[in-house]
C-alpha cells in the first residue's frame, strides 16, 4: 500500500493557484504588486530586468506576465518579441510612458494590454482576472471564428463589418485584425451589442472599469479616439461609431 498521502476531495477539487511575472526595474512597484497579488489569491514571481526574465520565462512559463517597458539590460518590448518566437504567454505592458506609438507597437507584437503609469492596483487586478479568464480554455478546441459567427455559436459578436470574438478578445473589421487593449475592447462590446441605443459615459465606464475605479469623462472620450483612430487604420472612411453631443455614443452596422 502506498504511503503517499492521499488528496480530499475538497483539495482535489480545489483551482490551482495562478502565477505572474512581474518585469520591472523599479524594486517598489515590484514590492508593492507581488504583496497586491498575493492578497488576491496569485503567486508572484519577481524580475528586475529583461534578460533575466526572459530565461526565467523560457524555462519555468508562468500564467501570465507584467512587463515594464523601459528596464536595463533588455527593455520590455525586446523582451516581448523574443517571447512571442516560443509563446503566446499574456502580456500586459506596465509603463511610465503614455505615447501611442508604443501602445501601438506592443499591441502589433502581442501584447494583450497596456496601462500607463500612474496606474489603480484595482485596474490592473481587473483586467489581469479579464485576460485570465480569456485565456482559462486552450484555443483552437471549438469552431474558428467565421463557422461560429455563422452557427450563431461561441457569442461572437457580428455587426456588418465588425466581428468580435469575446472568448479571445479578437476582432476584425472587414476580415482584418484590429488590436485592441482590453479596456477598448470592452467599450466597443458596449456599443455594439446593441447598435443604435445611445450609451451615455457612465454606461461604457461601467462596461469597461471595476465599480471601485473612477475614471472621469475624459478618460472615456480619448479611448473612443483611440478606438476610432485604430479602426480607421485599417478603414479610412470608418465612421461606425457615432458622438450624440451632451449623449454619449452608439455604434452603427449600416
Amino acid at each position: 500500500m502506498s504511503s503517499e498521502p492521499q488528496a480530499s476531495p475538497a483539495e482535489s477539487l480545489r483551482e490551482p493557484q495562478r502565477v505572474i511575472a512581474l518585469v520591472d526595474d523599479d524594486r517598489n512597484i515590484l514590492l508593492t504588486l507581488s504583496i497586491a497579488l498575493q492578497e488576491e489569491g496569485f503567486l508572484t514571481r519577481v524580475y528586475s530586468d529583461g534578460e533575466t526574465a526572459l530565461k526565467a520565462l523560457r524555462e519555468n512559463p508562468p500564467d501570465m506576465a507584467v512587463f515594464d517597458i523601459k528596464m536595463p539590460k533588455m527593455d520590455g518590448m525586446e523582451l516581448l518579441a523574443q517571447l512571442r518566437e516560443e509563446s503566446d504567454l499574456p502580456v500586459i505592458f506596465l509603463t511610465s510612458k503614455d505615447e501611442e506609438e508604443d501602445e501601438a507597437a506592443g499591441l502589433a507584437m502581442g501584447a494583450d494590454d497596456y496601462i500607463a503609469k500612474p496606474f489603480s492596483q484595482r485596474l490592473l487586478m481587473a483586467r489581469i482576472r479579464a485576460i485570465l479568464r480569456r485565456t482559462g480554455s486552450p484555443l483552437g478546441t471549438g469552431p474558428s471564428p467565421t463557422v461560429a459567427a455563422e452557427n450563431g455559436e461561441g457569442g461572437i459578436i457580428m455587426r456588418g463589418r465588425l466581428a468580435m470574438d469575446p472568448a479571445r478578445h479578437r476582432v476584425t473589421w472587414d476580415g482584418t485584425h484590429v488590436p485592441l487593449t482590453v479596456t477598448e475592447f470592452l467599450i466597443l462590446e458596449a456599443l455594439a451589442q446593441r447598435p443604435g441605443v445611445i450609451k451615455s459615459r457612465n454606461q461604457l465606464m461601467d462596461a469597461a472599469y471595476p465599480d471601485d475605479v473612477f475614471v472621469d469623462d475624459r478618460t472615456v472620450d480619448s479611448h473612443i479616439k483611440r478606438l476610432r483612430r485604430k479602426f480607421r487604420a485599417v478603414d479610412d472612411s470608418f465612421g461606425a461609431i457615432e458622438t450624440l453631443y451632451g449623449a454619449g455614443y452608439s455604434f452603427t452596422d449600416g
